[in-house]
């Protein structure tokens, strides 16, 4: 059987790096002769939607980044990718929930009948979990607030290439043309965000924004301690029509990004002896080494066992919250010959 050459699209992070720079490739299929490596092209791009964009409409890649809330609304739709347990982009989501300081918003509970901004899309990764984590443990009802979609720090649209789909009682609107999120919030035109990034207004030191949970390290550890959740936005997908002709390409896959991601992982175990010199952070060591003390040898892992519970979760999240008809299974949802991992 004929090697296949694939394009691979998706954001340059630690976990990944060993990927671009060659020193991890995809070799090893079961049942393709002589593979001692496969043709990889390594693509990313200046914004994870653009890279989003470019796989779904753009058609451009044969295995990609992917945020799963993206892969699962467009699985009900005969989306021509399967997804691998990989989860290239972590973060605990605390953290990504900013008021307006005027606002009157001090807690959880003070969002209801507030208007909140959302970068893109209703239910972004990182918003499905932060409205997730307050239904669970806050009460927080999504329809008891009102809801901005436009561009975080450029006046942007909805994104147009995946479907928005919401219960019929969420308030969703789209920002006012020319309007930016990060503005408004700092404006007081909207009165919280629920963002994946840090708003440019809350770099620039901005008196009128703050986080809701100022101090979120403790709470996100806290988090982490009683749940064993480590929330994962993104995962990989490869085209079904490849494992179809290459049955041995997901493992192969699978490998090749659990091999770089382990290679990162011990570059900063490694860095230990040298203070983490190899960046410009002060006292990364201690961070290393506080983190190594709450979190297991992986902390970062890949497969169905060791992030079961998270992904249950996220699935429940993702059907409370209306962004699907159904509740997806992880059966249903992750390439079958990866299911044992």
């Amino acid at each position: 059987m004929a090697t296949p050459a694939l394009t691979v699209g998706c954001f340059p992070y630690d976990t990944t790096r060993a990927l671009f720079d060659g020193t991890v490739s995809i070799d090893g299929i079961d049942g393709i002769d002589g593979t001692d490596g496969i043709d990889v092209t390594m693509k990313t791009a200046a914004t994870l939607p653009e890279l989003f964009d470019r796989l779904i409409r753009g058609n451009e890649f044969d295995v990609a980044e992917l945020g799963l809330t993206f892969y699962l609304r467009l699985l009900e739709t005969g989306l021509p990718f399967v997804a691998l347990p990989v989860f290239p982009n972590r973060v605990f989501r605390h953290s990504c929930i900013f008021v307006n300081v005027h606002s009157g918003i001090t807690e959880p509970g003070d969002l209801a009948g507030r208007t909140i901004g959302e970068f893109g899309v209703y239910g972004q990764d990182s918003g499905v979990w932060a409205k997730g984590i307050l239904m669970d443990e806050y009460g927080f009802k999504p329809e008891e607030s009102r809801w901005v979609i436009g561009g975080l720090e450029y006046p942007a649209p909805p994104f147009d290439f995946i479907p928005h789909p919401h219960p019929a009682e969420v308030d969703v609107r789209v920002a006012p043309e020319g309007k930016t999120l990060s503005a408004m919030l700092d404006a007081g035109e909207i009165d919280a965000l629920f963002s994946a990034n840090v708003p440019q207004c809350v770099l620039d030191g901005s008196m009128n924004v703050t986080r809701l949970f100022a101090d979120f390290e403790p709470l996100e550890r806290d988090y982490y301690r009683r749940t064993g959740i480590f929330p994962m936005m993104h995962t990989i997908v490869i085209r079904r029509e490849l494992l179809q002709d290459h049955p041995g390409l997901a493992h192969g896959v699978y490998r090749a990004f659990s091999r770089a991601k382990d290679a990162a992982a011990e570059s900063y175990r490694q860095s230990r002896r040298l203070y983490q010199i190899q960046t410009m952070i002060p006292w990364m060591n201690a961070l290393v080494d506080r983190n190594g003390e709450e979190f297991p040898e992986d902390w970062w892992p890949y497969g169905i066992a060791a992030n079961r519970a998270a992904l249950d979760v996220y699935l429940r999240y993702h059907y409370q919250q209306g962004l699907t008809s159904r509740q997806w299974r992880i059966e249903d949802v992750f390439a079958a010959e990866l299911l044992n991992t």
